[in-house]
């Protein structure tokens, strides 16, 4: 039986690799979990590898959990999907989309056939793993640092706790009007009233420094 090495590496992230030995009988959702054991992605998002050229132009679809859509269409399954039976090329060449929601894409390429499997060994398995994997920000895989990072206050909220609206500007103004303080005054409002009232006493103030235009 023979073992089929690809090297699976981001369309974004070319640094980042991996090298995952598979027997030829397995399928593609076998490939899929596999890399994503090492990634540490959630494996249950809807994805597909496309049968590629060299150039990597996307042609026959193997999708994983498929749109309705797509079912109806006729798409093959990556659960159905045998690997041999799309390698037409000892180079053959994928192109892989994760998560059509929130994508990663990724080249995948055959490098290697090995006739021969090796029966102490469990495939898939990792032969190669090159750079860390990119995070994934999303409601349900969020990095604890975010978390610790924003601890949540206990701080008093007037507005937010007392689930204050717009509307309730009026209610806050009547408070007023009928003797209740809602906020506090100023304890400097006189001295401003009284550095205001003695400005304005000197109002003949530019008259008496110009009297005429060349004066300017």
């Amino acid at each position: 039986m023979a073992i089929y090495r690809f090297r699976l590496s981001f369309d974004d992230y070319d640094e980042v690799i991996r090298e995952i030995d598979i027997k030829s009988t397995q399928t593609f959702e076998d490939l899929h979990k596999a890399l994503h054991r090492t990634t540490g992605y959630n494996a249950e998002k809807s994805s597909s590898f496309y049968v590629s050229s060299d150039h990597w132009i996307k042609g026959d679809e193997i999708a994983y959990l498929p749109t309705q859509k797509k079912t109806d269409r006729g798409v093959s399954l990556m659960e159905k999907s045998r690997l041999s039976a799309f390698i037409e090329d000892p180079h053959q060449k994928f192109y892989y989309i994760y998560n059509f929601d929130r994508p990663y894409e990724f080249h995948v390429e055959l490098i290697k056939i090995i006739l021969q499997a090796d029966p102490n060994i469990e495939y898939p398995v990792l032969f190669k793993s090159i750079g860390e994997a990119p995070k994934i920000f999303d409601a349900n895989n969020i990095p604890t640092e975010v978390v610790t990072n924003n601890p949540i206050s206990n701080d008093f909220d007037f507005l937010n706790e007392m689930d204050f609206v717009p509307e309730d500007t009026e209610e806050i103004e009547a408070m007023d009007g009928r003797g209740i303080t809602t906020s506090e005054k100023s304890e400097d409002a006189d001295d401003d009233d009284s550095d205001s009232d003695d400005f304005s006493e000197d109002e003949d103030y530019h008259e008496d420094e110009y009297d005429s235009k060349e004066d300017y």
